[in-house]
């Protein structure tokens, strides 16, 4: 493989250099038989350069079309080779492993003169891995968790260093990668304060207890000192071993940058959260970020369904501003009903739905009773392949299995159809869609995971005319019109919406304040561990 890709850097090299070269795109699926024939004179730097780009496919797509020149070696290079190691030392504002790029050693590096083929490599991998990361995530999120279904729309490696390489202004180029979001941003501050909240390492511990105003204890004075290492100084009233107001201060405000309800007294968990450093409120954050790198490709200035499932709410956003809001329940946590996690286009809703069942539904809920009693469930019809209801007195229910049986149920549009009066469709592999119910108590809990997947709406035909709105003179008239005919009725949306079903435990409200929501589903765990074991991976000796 690795011959297979030096002869196309070479032979990409070669024909970009002939008059009236055809463009590398051109070249890029073309087989290497197919391929002009390449010059065969090569300088010594040139070849060297061809051969350690060989095994990384996106610097083979660049140096190929750029001839195998160097772009970050030499004195030209200064520029760019000062933006990049600029743009890494960003990388724990990013949430992101600072070993995994090696500023420091690319410090040496261009403090040396970076001059080699070496050299100009080492700065290439990391404006590949870090162009890479901080665009769209360090993680692949399909590999970490079966419910994320999530493709991230990366960037090309070679498309990026042809932008940086034609860039007037390096660091400006760097500067865009990241999401350009307020969100992000406002996570990225909210991980620069948690990060504050670290006391030094010469710091004293707080014995474990409970202190609070009127105890005199020596435990009150290391308490003092830890607190002043994270900037909340309390001076002693008195006795620096007493707790005194001022100490209640200035724990309350430790309390209110740290998460925890600021009562002013130092119990075992803000002790436990002084004494640890970071704690789950970092994580969430750092998990939340990779999240929003995530979405990169889709344009969330946009109108867009957003329905964040650890907060059991989903929103429309248009131009970047809240325009409606509802409450959702979503799938139960347990793996066989958890709602997935993915971005696809609204193109319809229907009105007056019928539900056809879902055949894990039907198998494994449905037919064991209809094994016991013919007549039950008779709110919902059997229908066979070709969608003709079967009367039941004809089907011997007790001869099929879950695998062999051969029907399918469906229930008709009525006031308590199972998807009540609209469902709102964006056709996607897991068969998940938003839809009205007619169970409507689930909206006033707090935790609200009861569905088999899909997701219920509580505002359901606020939501419909929302989402007409700006393609019909009146939503409402519209809507009224399609319900009043008890048909099922189809009303597309011009243009469809993109609907994106994202799991955010920590992220900012219209304020920039960090709300948090709970791990229904155990997944941040599981990113969070994955993005400890990328750093950890990544993180050889900085030389």
């Amino acid at each position: 493989m690795r011959s297979f890709g030096l002869i196309r850097v070479m032979v990409v090299a070669a024909v970009l250099a002939m008059p009236g070269a055809v463009a590398a795109q051109a070249l890029d699926a073309a087989p290497v038989a197919a391929l002009p024939a390449p010059r065969l004179s090569f300088s010594e730097r040139e070849m060297r350069l061809a051969e350690q780009v060989a095994d990384h496919p996106g610097l083979a797509d660049f140096y190929g079309t750029n001839g195998l020149k160097p772009i970050f070696a030499g004195a030209e290079g200064a520029p760019r080779r000062a933006a990049l190691i600029e743009a890494l030392g960003q990388a724990a504002s990013h949430g992101l492993p600072p070993a995994r790029y090696r500023q420091a050693a690319l410090r040496r590096l261009d403090g040396a003169g970076a001059d080699t083929v070496e050299d100009e490599i080492r700065f290439a991998r990391a404006f590949a891995d870090w162009s890479r990361d901080v665009s769209g995530g360090i993680l692949d999120p399909r590999k970490v968790e079966p419910g994320i279904k999530r493709e991230v729309q990366r960037l090309r490696t070679g498309d990026l260093l042809r932008a940086f390489a034609a860039a007037d202004d390096p660091a400006a180029m760097l500067a865009a990668l990241p999401p350009q979001d307020l969100r992000y941003e406002a996570l990225r501050q909210a991980l620069a304060r948690q990060s504050q909240l670290v006391a030094p390492a010469d710091a004293p511990p707080v014995p474990e207890g409970l202190w609070r105003e009127g105890t005199s204890d020596a435990a009150v004075a290391a308490l003092r000192v830890r607190l002043a290492s994270v900037g909340f100084a309390a001076a002693p009233m008195g006795s620096p071993l007493t707790y005194d107001g001022a100490l209640a201060q200035a724990v309350a405000a430790y309390q209110q940058a740290a998460g925890l309800p600021a009562d002013g007294v130092a119990g075992p968990r803000t002790v436990a959260r002084l004494n640890r450093g970071t704690g789950p409120e970092a994580e969430a954050i750092l998990v939340a970020l990779e999240r929003m790198r995530w979405m990169a490709g889709h344009d969330l200035n946009a109108r867009h369904v957003w329905v964040n499932l650890p907060e059991f709410n989903a929103r429309i956003y248009e131009n970047g501003r809240e325009v409606f809001e509802t409450r959702v329940v979503i799938g139960k946590a347990n793996q066989e009903f958890e709602t997935p996690e993915f971005s696809e286009t609204m193109k319809y809703m229907v009105v007056n739905p019928r539900w056809n069942v879902p055949r894990s539904i039907t198998v494994k809920e449905y037919l064991p009773r209809l094994q016991a009693n013919r007549h039950a469930v008779s709110h919902l019809d059997v229908v066979d392949g070709a969608g003709n209801v079967i009367p039941r007195d004809r089907i011997d229910f007790r001869k099929y299995s879950a695998k062999t049986f051969p029907y399918r149920m469906r229930q008709k549009p009525s006031d308590d159809n199972a998807l009540g009066q609209v469902k709102f469709m964006f056709p996607n592999p897991w068969n998940i869609y938003l839809h009205d119910t007619p169970t409507k108590h689930l909206f006033n809990q707090s935790s609200r995971a009861y569905s088999h997947g899909c997701i219920r709406v509580g505002r359901p035909v606020d939501l419909a005319h929302e989402l007409l709105k700006g393609q019909v003179e009146s939503p409402e008239a519209v809507f009224a019109k399609a319900l009043k005919s008890g048909r099922e009725t189809y009303l597309n949306l011009r243009p469809p919406v993109p609907v994106h079903l994202v799991y955010f435990t920590a992220f900012p409200d219209e304020t920039g304040q960090i709300r948090r929501f709970p791990d229904i589903y155990g997944r941040d765990a599981l990113v969070h561990a994955a993005l400890a074991k990328a750093g950890l991976d990544s993180a050889g000796p900085d030389e």
